[in-house]
């Protein structure tokens, strides 16, 4: 799939506490030149790098099929 300078939405997710303060910590630490990173883009970058990880991983490579439902909270799914 290719990303490009589309829309963003808003997104809940939890992460642990230290988690989300180091990468607070580095967003706040490369906001400057010359990164100029922000935190969405901290969190955009990490999904897109573990997304391709997964797809070579578990899909040869490819985009994974579009889901028919929204994501429903709660435990995993048992495999």
């Amino acid at each position: 799939m290719q990303y490009g300078n589309k829309a963003k939405v808003r997104a809940t997710i939890y992460l642990p506490v230290e988690v989300l303060d180091e990468a607070r910590d580095a967003a706040v630490h490369l906001a400057g030149y010359p990164a100029r990173l922000t935190l969405t883009q901290l969190a955009e970058n990490a999904f897109q790098a573990e997304l391709r990880r997964l797809k070579a991983l578990y899909n040869n490579g490819q985009d994974f099929p579009r889901r028919d439902e929204e994501l429903r909270g709660g435990r995993p799914i048992a495999a």
